[in-house]
């Protein structure tokens, strides 16, 4: 059987697909609001760039892409449980959109890494976290000074800065995560 076969879909990638939408939607779910910011700490990104670094470039931007899609119809997949169309209009916007090219990015400076020792992937595997991470921020602090009229000091201080440590924490947690989530598939398909 070939998985392959362009005439016919691979039942495992969009499974893998759909697991990790499941997995930031269920990260949206888990949301600290910040009175000095109008943007939440939510652990959606998380999974964003675990699905990118463990998917790699095409598959993660589907699953993000799938997200967004799902929220934009307004089911109830973004931070808090909110959906709609409306959301690509609010503070939080360019954070979402910018979950697109830091997927491409983190999954293609990921797969840079691929058949290299474990240390060395690790490391790929934390510069694509860390670098989707800053793509991230370089989407959607200008998009929430824009959409909110701050200053740009003040659009850093509130779209950054209180998101730093834990960001930090999720380039860790990925790096840590992303080799055994891909033995998991890589075993899976042998099957």
């Amino acid at each position: 059987m070939d998985r392959g076969s362009s005439d016919r879909p691979d039942v495992r990638s969009t499974v893998s697909i759909g697991v990790f939408a499941a997995l930031i939607i269920a990260g949206s779910y888990v949301v600290v609001p910040l009175p000095f910011s109008p943007v939440p700490v939510a652990l959606q990104s998380l999974f964003v760039l675990l699905s990118a670094v463990v998917l790699g470039p095409r598959r993660g931007v589907l699953t993000v892409l799938l997200f967004l899609g799902m929220g934009a119809v307004g089911l109830p997949v973004f931070a808090g449980g909110q959906g709609g169309p409306a959301h690509f209009l609010r503070p939080t916007a360019g954070y979402l959109l910018g979950y697109i090219p830091a997927a491409g990015a983190a999954g293609a400076l990921a797969a840079l890494g691929r058949n290299r020792s474990l240390a060395v992937r690790r490391r790929y595997d934390a510069l694509a976290a860390a670098a989707g991470s800053l793509i991230i921020y370089a989407v959607g602090v200008p998009v929430l000074q824009l959409v909110t009229g701050m200053r740009p000091a003040a659009a850093v201080a509130a779209g950054i800065l209180p998101f730093l440590p834990g960001d930090l924490l999720k380039v860790v947690v990925t790096a840590a995560l992303a080799g055994r989530l891909r033995r998991r598939l890589e075993a899976g398909s042998d099957a």
